[in-house]
């Protein structure tokens, strides 16, 4: 059997990167090449009804053993691509026994430094894999990805009782469409988790409620040599608009369950910008008015400029799953003994971002989110911790167990075997 550190090290060799701007599904091709090797995996592992859909999405199953057909099917799921704010192309990957203290990347002139990373302090001892400094490493989520099918690989191999088991592999969650074809009924599960979070001690079940905003921006451009009450400078309309944002509700100034407005990238010229943010907010109501005040900034500056100068398109992502996941307070109960079965004391902690878990809750599938091992996520920064993975293993084994064990309320309308 392959351990999970050797899934993972094959894993974080393809170069699956989303991109937002290519308006295909998936949108890009390095992660059907990698959707066809985990399905070829899974056949090779004993997994049934291995199927890659033409939106690269990957659904497989381990039926009940005898006696645990009325057991609720239970799903596992990860997403296979990695985030664009670092390269993800010709990951090398460092194998580390760390012993604490300032760790080189590689010759890149990065490094981790527990004065920087202080949860560094937490995995003294253990055996991390980081990356050179030159890219992501994509433990942001093949670390899921290499937990599931090696749990799976175990329950094949043990042969212990387990209901129906369902895992799911996604494209495109780091763009926030990686349940945009998900077919929730294909996939059979009556509960699932998603395997892509942080620290294995950590159970999120609260996220942001999320929308993108974009503002196109009409200018009006003349030589400037001429320009006198004539021309209206698009750019400096962003910037303006910009400045009329609460200047301490961003990211880095916020923390735990505080919003924020987070100026994701510009581009422009005198005669016509573009600026997009991500809203966020877990109270519902914050969220409502973080939506409002951009909408009249809107209003003000075209009451300034003239009507049509800015134009606001608001896209919802996703909204915050404890609105379902209160319903089913097992789910997190489970995972929190499963966690506690390993030897760690289970936190749960709000998600600072989005999850597949999330937008399937809204589907009909609650779906809270599982540690995976890795940490600082969507940099050359990113490592993760080989025990921390061997013990989300366990948890998942663990959740297996216990959905054997007790007696759960069904999902309305679905079936757990079939």
């Amino acid at each position: 059997m392959k351990t999970v550190l050797e899934r993972f090290l094959e894993y974080v060799k393809f170069d699956t990167q989303s991109n937002d701007s290519t308006g295909t599904h998936p949108s890009t091709p390095g992660q059907t090449v990698f959707a066809r090797l985990l399905a070829d995996e899974m056949r090779k592992l004993g997994v049934e009804n291995v199927r890659v859909s033409e939106y690269a999405y990957v659904f497989g199953e381990l039926p009940p053993t005898p006696g645990m057909e009325k057991v609720p099917a239970l799903g596992f799921i990860a997403h296979m691509d990695t985030s664009d704010a670092a390269s993800g192309k010709d990951v090398r990957a460092q194998v580390v026994e760390y012993e604490g203290g300032v760790l080189p990347l590689g010759d890149s002139g990065r490094s981790l430094d527990p004065a920087q990373f202080p949860l560094l302090e937490k995995v003294v001892g253990h055996t991390l894999v980081t990356t050179g400094g030159t890219t992501l490493l994509g433990a942001d989520d093949k670390a899921g990805i290499a937990e599931i099918l090696t749990a799976a690989e175990q329950i094949i191999a043990g042969g212990s009782p387990h209901g129906k088991i369902c895992l799911g592999f996604t494209p495109d969650e780091e763009i926030g469409e990686g349940t945009l074809h998900f077919d929730v009924e294909d996939f059979g599960a009556d509960y699932a988790y998603t395997l892509d979070g942080g620290a294995v001690h950590e159970i999120e079940y609260q996220n942001f409620n999320a929308v993108q905003a974009t503002f196109e921006i009409k200018g009006r451009s003349v030589h400037p040599g001429t320009a006198k009450g004539i021309l209206l400078n698009a750019q400096k309309i962003a910037f303006e608009l910009d400045s009329m944002l609460p200047p301490g509700e961003v990211p880095e100034r916020t923390e735990k369950f505080q919003g924020f407005y987070h100026l994701l990238r510009t581009e422009g010229t005198v005669g016509s910008a573009k600026a997009v943010y991500l809203l966020r907010d877990h109270d519902t109501d914050a969220f409502e008015k973080r939506k409002e005040t951009v909408e009249r900034i809107t209003e003000r500056l075209n009451a300034k400029y003239g009507p049509g100068t800015v134009t606001l398109t608001i896209k919802e992502q996703y909204r915050n799953m404890e609105e379902v996941l209160r319903r089913h307070p097992f789910l997190v109960d489970i995972a929190g003994q499963a966690v506690r079965d390993v030897g760690l004391e289970p936190k749960t902690v709000p998600i600072r971002g989005g999850t597949d878990g999330a937008r399937l809750s809204f589907k009909g599938l609650p779906c809270p989110n599982l540690g995976t091992g890795g940490f600082n996520f969507h940099g050359e920064c990113e490592y993760a911790s080989v025990q921390e993975m061997e013990a989300a293993v366990r948890v998942v084994l663990n959740i297996v167990a216990a959905f054997c064990r007790e007696k759960f309320p069904r999902t309305p309308g679905r079936r757990s075997a079939s």
